[in-house]
C-alpha cells in the first residue's frame, strides 16, 4: 500500500514575482507530484526557485529520514 504525504506551500510575492500556492504530494514510494494549486498544473522540482525550493529540499530530507526511522524501528 502506498502512502501519501500532503504539504502545501504558500510562497508571499517578492517584487514582480507574483506568489505561489503548491501542494507537494511525497509518495512512500518515491514518487512526488508538485500542484500549482492557482493553475491546477503539475510542475517539475526544477521548476521550483527561492523559497518554494528551500522548502522541497527540507521537506524532502525530512520525508527520507522519516521513512528511514521506521523502516529501522521495523526491523530492528
Amino acid at each position: 500500500m502506498v502512502n501519501c504525504e500532503h504539504l502545501r506551500y504558500l510562497e508571499p510575492s517578492r517584487g514582480s514575482r507574483p506568489s505561489r500556492d503548491l501542494t507537494f504530494k511525497f509518495f512512500t514510494d518515491g514518487k512526488l507530484v508538485i500542484i500549482d494549486n492557482d493553475t491546477g498544473n503539475t510542475m517539475n522540482p526544477r521548476e521550483l526557485s527561492g523559497g518554494s525550493y528551500d522548502f522541497y529540499v527540507r521537506q524532502r530530507i525530512n520525508f527520507i529520514k522519516r521513512n528511514l526511522y521506521a523502516k529501522i524501528s521495523q526491523y530492528a
